[in-house]
């Protein structure tokens, strides 16, 4: 592969991850999900908490293509683009956070949320990334990562990984506000927040080193086996250290990030052993559609579930919510409460897939 060509398995891979994110985030109900397509209350891994670092490992790779044209240095058109498509990002997040209630209290407003993660992760990585030398970057990586461990152990007390006793929410209270957090949890806590968007960004930057592997001038072969050998390596080593510093995605713990970065270079080396060295890619079309307009379909998958949630049916009697209604009087009667919640979350999918084949066949790719 030379240097100058697009990685297929690239647009692959971010097109399954943006399918699967949409998958977990608008199920029917609740109540009625399988486990694996839940997160983990606390502590542990699902295959949904893998989802979100997978796609910031494949900005990470997405980086690295696009820095090329700026000599991957930072100067004024590279800090320009970086800080344009941060705030662009960010802004988009932040509309899907007010929409559709422009005239609500914006004092509650939550600040931050997966968009905003996006942004901020890519601010940091991206800058870390061009500005320090290549032999240097996993030395910054380990420090980094090193440093949140001790920051969170020292600052937490006695029980420095739990949910109300981190370091990661005194500093969301602090800077963002306590009525500006997620409140899911059943306190004011955002697992999105900003102290954990600093390891988040080592996603980021481990996702740029692979691209670079990947494009090394060197067998195809010989660079998908490194790769593997390197993510086997970090799998293991983030599981290890789980075992002292679980393992969480709200944390969003150094082991949690090796663990999942680890997870998903060994992931894209094999299927760019199957689309690019084989050149078997029939079956990542679909996946092909949502990859290359990635951002676009989360952004419209947002905004069909908050339509769906704030359009209501029943008259003033009984009202209920389109999205509820469509999931109990359609998908609960066809595979009843547990597959028709996943049957839902299938249809919200392919809606949007379907928004995405016409801007892909349309050749209309939005880049921000």
């Amino acid at each position: 592969m030379t240097k100058s060509s697009r990685l297929v398995s690239l647009d692959i891979f971010r097109g399954i991850t943006v399918a699967f994110m949409i998958l977990v985030n608008t199920p029917g109900s609740w109540d009625y999900v399988y486990a694996p397509l839940r997160h983990s209350e606390w502590h542990g891994c699902t295959p949904t908490d893998l989802v979100f670092p997978f796609f910031l490992f494949i900005v990470g790779v997405s980086v690295w293509f696009s820095m090329k044209k700026y000599g991957h240095e930072l100067h004024g058109d590279s800090l320009l683009r970086i800080v344009r498509r941060t705030i662009a990002i960010f802004a988009l997040g932040l509309f899907l956070n007010i929409f559709p209630d422009f005239g609500r209290d914006y004092s509650t407003l939550r600040i931050m949320g997966v968009l905003q993660r996006i942004a901020l992760a890519y601010l940091i990585g991206t800058i870390i990334c061009i500005t320090v030398r290549r032999d240097y970057l996993w030395i910054v990586t380990g420090v980094i990562l090193l440093l949140y461990w001790a920051l969170l152990a020292m600052a937490g007390g006695e029980d420095p990984y739990s949910l109300g006793n981190n370091l990661v929410l005194r500093i969301d209270k602090l800077i963002l506000g306590e009525k500006h957090l997620y409140t899911a949890f059943g306190i004011p806590f955002d697992p999105l927040g900003l102290l954990s968007t600093l390891p988040a960004a080592v996603n980021v930057i481990i996702g740029y080193y692979t691209a670079e592997l990947l494009t090394k001038k060197s067998t195809a072969v010989k660079n998908i086996f490194k790769i593997i050998f390197i993510g086997a390596g970090l799998t293991g080593l983030g599981f290890l250290w789980g075992r002292i510093f679980p393992i969480n995605k709200p944390l969003w713990t150094s082991s949690y990030v090796l663990f999942s970065s680890g997870l998903a270079m060994m992931i894209l080396a094999f299927i760019y052993w199957v689309a690019d060295v084989l050149k078997f890619r029939s079956w990542g079309t679909p996946f092909l559609v949502f990859g290359t307009n990635a951002l676009t379909s989360y952004f419209l998958a947002g905004i069909l579930a908050k339509v769906l949630h704030t359009v209501k049916t029943g008259g003033d009697t009984d009202p209920v919510s389109l999205y509820t209604w469509f999931y109990e009087k359609i998908c609960v009667p066809v595979a009843g409460n547990l597959n028709g919640s996943l049957l839902f979350a299938i249809i919200q999918v392919m809606l949007v897939w379907g928004i995405a084949l016409i801007l892909y066949r349309r050749k209309i790719f939005i880049r921000l």
